[in-house]
């Protein structure tokens, strides 16, 4: 798959904005952003693209959405990995007994 797509473009774009910002994000949205998930389909989807993948199988429709999966997974990381930092900065910053 070519790394120059343009999800690809667009989830380097995303993170880059995300880790740019100077505000953490708020402990609600936080908690929220570590609820997000891949719903039961979507995994069992990517499971079957990558199994394709290994096989060498994917037609090139399905690479592209195996593209997508993988860096939008990427992009959830490092908003997942944004919000791990937000809440453990504000339980840093909490005062005993709150």
């Amino acid at each position: 798959m070519s790394s120059h797509s343009a999800p690809t473009v667009e989830a380097t774009i995303w993170a880059r904005l995300i880790e740019s910002q100077p505000e953490p994000l708020n402990p609600e949205a936080a908690r929220y952003m570590l609820q997000v998930r891949f719903s039961e389909d979507d995994q069992l989807r990517l499971q079957e693209l990558a199994e394709r993948s290994q096989d060498g199988t994917l037609t090139e429709e399905e690479g592209r959405e195996f593209d997508g999966y993988l860096h939008i997974g990427n992009l959830l990381a490092v908003m997942q990995s944004k919000a791990r930092q937000a809440l453990s900065n504000s339980n840093l910053t909490r005062p005993a007994g709150s």
